[in-house]
């Protein structure tokens, strides 16, 4: 090979090398102590884990999807989803960190279980609405756009298994009402939109006992 072309392959590997290293500290650092300009540590809401708190109503972001963990700290800067807590903590990042931040989430182990033993009961109206969805009124199933377990697809779709049932049924209820709005073409709102209270309860408490599953 010739030895000009083998230099500036030895030389865009190590740029290439540097970079990453130089991004996880910075992930972990925001995660864990924030950024010193109004972001605080991310795992002071979210666990030290990224596990999240299920009692307090903040999910899991250890092992969700990179690009949606990003779409979601632009959403909250940009208003397209709401939160009074997560806007200006948002904000406070610059588009550095927000990558930064999110690749380090995003490769932290899976939690537990948020609701315990896996549901058996096939016959349950949470379990055929999360998998074989509500087609007398168009709706797919959750796991036809989350992935077939649940486990996410980037860059609009988080893992949704194991996943805690009081922030399921919180964001369901926000797709419902308008008060979120940062999914592609309308379809989590019109998702929602076809969702009573008791099955929007029923989906939530189905899909937090489930497993978390790896995205591949």
């Amino acid at each position: 090979m010739n030895k000009r072309i083998t230099e500036s392959l030895v030389g865009a590997a190590l740029v290439f090398t540097a970079s990453a290293v130089t991004a996880a500290p910075l992930g972990k650092a925001i995660a864990q102590q924030g950024n010193g300009k109004g972001a605080p540590g991310c795992i002071s809401c979210h666990g030290d884990k990224g596990q999240g708190n299920a009692a307090a109503g903040y999910p899991y972001l250890a092992g969700q999807p990179k690009e949606y963990l990003v779409n979601q700290l632009k959403a909250f800067t940009d208003k397209t989803r709401t939160s009074p807590v997560m806007q200006p903590f948002a904000g406070a990042l610059s588009a550095e960190e927000m990558e930064a931040v999110a690749d380090y989430f995003s490769q932290l182990p899976l939690p537990a279980p948020a609701g315990g033993n896996v549901v058996s009961d096939v016959s349950g109206p949470g379990e055929r609405l999360v998998r074989q969805g509500k087609w007398s009124v168009g709706m797919p199933a959750c796991f036809q756009c989350h992935g077939d377990r649940g486990q996410g697809v980037a860059s609009h779709f988080p893992a949704i298994s194991g996943q805690s049932e009081g922030y399921l049924k919180k964001q369901l209820e926000h797709w419902r009402k308008g008060e979120r709005s940062n999914d592609p073409i309308g379809l989590m709102q019109a998702v929602a939109g076809h969702l009573e209270e008791s099955e929007i309860a029923a989906v939530s408490s189905y899909l937090s006992t489930l497993s978390p599953v790896k995205v591949p």
